[in-house]
């Protein structure tokens, strides 16, 4: 989801239930949310009194279960709406799980749409930097439990559900979307170093790694901080992916983020990127950074192991099919100004098979090996 696409890509709106606006009204899709309340029950001075708080009560429950209901309805809508892929992944896991995925998703699409949306655009910078600013209050009130609409009760019941899930990610998150407002303090539209890049890819990627991972949960004898290296690489991995499928359309809007030093070191320009020249030397950058992003990938690789087995095939498959646009690029001749890399739907569906291998594959290997060298 980012200007370039970040792990959570923005489509179009979403004709169903409403765009979004600004952040203090929410999506329109997203009702109000009547909390539950708690009663204290007195002495009643007639059975019939005693009964009607009870049956009061009953009933504003029943209607709180039924907002939930909805609230996770309207997240795997807009899931599977945004993100058929991803939708796709969500089917392998229980039903706990899978909305609890769901609220996460769209709390990350939303967060994106305020700095990524015709409207922030035409609202600028600061107004963006504004509505981050009240996201994150109704963030903090989210993990309080007390949700501002029907898609913030989803995220605050799965919070409830899964007390291990982490603000700090999701603060995280809203700074990565910093660094894409100009004008801000955190703005950066060139990144000079990798390590310099690699925090933007932490905090719009990697931080979803790290909020699924409570939820995913993991298999007899790992612990959540050891699945957390693995699951930071695989939001890492797929973060490079995006910056090297989407090199031409960020020059279009002026901004280059492949690191400065990289681009110097195979003696490509920032006007060449402008200007969409492939030549031997941006073949050459790519391919180096090609191979930083195969480097994350077999890191998060060795993880899958570590997840609880129903989360497996889900996080094999996505690796796989992400990691195969690499392979696109090279197969459009590096051309990632003119061309798009993308892996077809038939070409997707017929991966699985090869990531049920790799998931076998991965559960046979001795703990800590792995395939390469660090990069």
């Amino acid at each position: 989801m980012s200007t370039r696409r970040r792990s959570v890509v923005l489509l179009g709106a979403i004709a169903s239930c409403g765009a979004w606006t600004p952040v203090q009204e929410s999506w329109s899709c997203g009702a109000s949310v009547r909390r539950r309340p708690s009663f204290r029950l007195s002495i009643a001075s007639s059975p019939d009194e005693q009964i009607a708080p009870q049956q009061d009560e009953r009933r504003r429950s029943l209607r709180y279960e039924k907002e939930l209901r909805d609230a996770y309805r309207r997240c795997g809508e807009i899931t599977k709406i945004f993100s058929k892929t991803f939708y796709f992944g969500t089917t392998f896991f229980s039903e706990a799980k899978k909305t609890a995925v769901w609220a996460i998703y769209v709390w990350c699409r939303r967060t994106d749409d305020i700095v990524d949306s015709p409207l922030a655009t035409m609202l600028g910078a600061e107004r963006m930097a504004e509505d981050l600013e009240k996201w994150e209050a109704r963030l903090d009130k989210i993990w309080q439990g007390e949700p501002t609409d029907s898609l913030d009760l989803a995220l605050a019941d799965a919070k409830r559900r899964y007390p291990e899930l982490n603000i700090v990610p999701y603060k995280d998150m809203i700074k990565g979307m910093l660094m894409d407002t100009p004008g801000h303090e955190f703005y950066q539209s060139r990144y000079n170093t990798w390590e310099d890049l690699e925090v933007y890819c932490y905090r719009v990627a990697g931080t979803v790694g790290l909020m699924t991972l409570p939820v995913l949960g993991t298999s007899n004898g790992y612990t959540l901080e050891e699945a957390r290296e693995p699951a930071l690489a695989l939001g890492i991995a797929f973060q490079i992916t995006n910056i090297l499928r989407d090199v031409g359309e960020d020059a279009l809007r002026g901004r280059i983020y492949l690191p400065l030093d990289d681009l110097h070191k195979f003696g490509v320009s920032e006007q060449q990127i402008f200007d969409g020249i492939v030549d031997q030397n941006y073949v050459n950058l790519l391919n180096y950074e090609i191979e930083r992003a195969k480097h994350y990938y077999e890191k998060a690789r060795t993880g899958i192991p570590m997840l609880a087995p129903e989360a497996r095939l889900a996080v094999a498959s996505s690796l796989r099919v992400y990691k195969a646009i690499l392979d696109k690029i090279v197969e459009n001749e590096y051309d990632n100004f003119r061309k798009r890399a993308y892996v077809s739907k038939i070409d997707k569906f017929l991966m699985l098979p090869a990531a049920y291998l790799d998931i076998l594959a991965e559960s046979d290997r001795p703990a800590g090996e792995s395939r390469h060298e660090h990069y």
